[in-house]
């Protein structure tokens, strides 16, 4: 590769980045105001509000340390979140292929398994609610022990991570393994060629379950309602997310938003055979892709409750065994 080559390379995967951040932007507010709140009958936000305007207002906002034994870390986090989709997105940019070592549905994996731990971090490192340290009498069906304080809320939140993290979590990457299994590769490059020859992996049985329980471990990851055990108003409020403020709390919006388009770039790579490329008209598709899966989370969430883990777990079973039947269906 020239050093021309090489320049364009790195000019390519810099406007990709930057094509994701002006698209990531728009999610939440197309999620919440043209889906949700028309289904819901209410007004809304503005449709710039939830993932322009209100990350630039908490950047102005004032700095607030928390309650916590490493609060520089815990802080640190939702950085941290974007840093590893940014990783994510370039993983899947045909820029990168010859780097083949990091350029696998492994490398995939393990980006998302890390993005899923830092929820338990998040819940762990936090000691407090809104700031104010607030360690209550242990008084549960009658006990007396004055001196236990009760489990705070981040870490009940934090508890719920760790379930997400070890059942949840099945279905994506189930649906990750079909496109894997159909050109027998791990690497990305290879599965994208793969669907060039063959067409895209969308298009067969194997494929289509695979699309339906990628979309739902798509919900699951975004934390999103039936799904969002991780932050239940009636009782963990916003979890692990409570605590941050200011920007910190702007980065957890601006990662949202950017881990809908990232999670969106995946399915049209590994199902469709179409990574995301600023130097190819066929970035339009994964805005596209990227617009549909946003639609159709906000509709799914619009009408869905918060599910109980009565709900959750059986629902979750039934995917992940769909999911199975895909991986079967690929080999046939």
């Amino acid at each position: 590769m020239t050093i021309v080559d090489s320049l364009i390379a790195v000019l390519a995967v810099i406007g990709t980045l930057i094509v994701a951040f002006v698209v990531s932007v728009w999610l939440p507010g197309i999620e919440r105001k043209l889906i949700q709140a028309r289904i819901q009958q209410r007004i809304g936000p503005p449709l710039s509000s939830p993932g322009l305007m209100a990350p630039i207002k908490f950047f102005f906002k004032e700095i607030i340390n928390p309650n916590s034994p490493m609060p520089k870390l815990y802080n640190a986090l939702p950085l941290i979140g974007i840093i590893i989709t940014l990783f994510l997105l370039m993983i899947i940019m045909p820029q990168l292929y010859p780097l083949a070592a990091f350029t696998s549905v492994i490398a995939l994996v393990g980006l998302l398994k890390i993005e899923e731990v830092l929820y338990m971090f998040m819940g762990t490192l936090s000691k407090s609610v809104l700031s104010v340290k607030m360690p209550f009498p242990d008084v549960v069906k009658g006990a007396k022990h004055p001196e236990v304080p009760r489990s705070f809320i981040e870490e009940l939140s934090s508890m719920r991570a760790f379930r997400l993290i070890a059942f949840g979590s099945f279905p994506i990457y189930l649906a990750i393994f079909i496109p894997v299994a159909m050109a027998g590769s791990i690497f990305i490059e290879d599965i994208v060629a793969y669907q060039q020859l063959h067409g895209p992996v969308l298009f067969s049985l194997a494929g289509i379950l695979g699309a339906v329980v990628y979309f739902f471990g798509f919900m699951i990851l975004l934390n999103e309602y039936p799904f969002s055990i991780l932050k239940t108003k009636a009782d963990v409020i916003e979890g692990p997310l409570l605590e941050y403020a200011s920007k910190y709390r702007a980065y957890v919006f601006i990662s949202r938003g950017l881990l809908i388009f990232v999670l969106a770039c995946i399915f049209s790579t590994l199902f469709l055979g179409i990574p995301p490329n600023i130097l190819s008209w066929t970035i339009l598709l994964n805005i596209v892709v990227t617009l549909a899966f946003t639609i159709l989370m906000a509709i799914v969430s619009a009408f869905s409750p918060i599910f109980t883990f009565k709900q959750f777990y059986p629902v979750v079973a039934g995917i992940s065994l769909l999911g199975v039947l895909g991986i079967i269906a690929s080999f046939l």
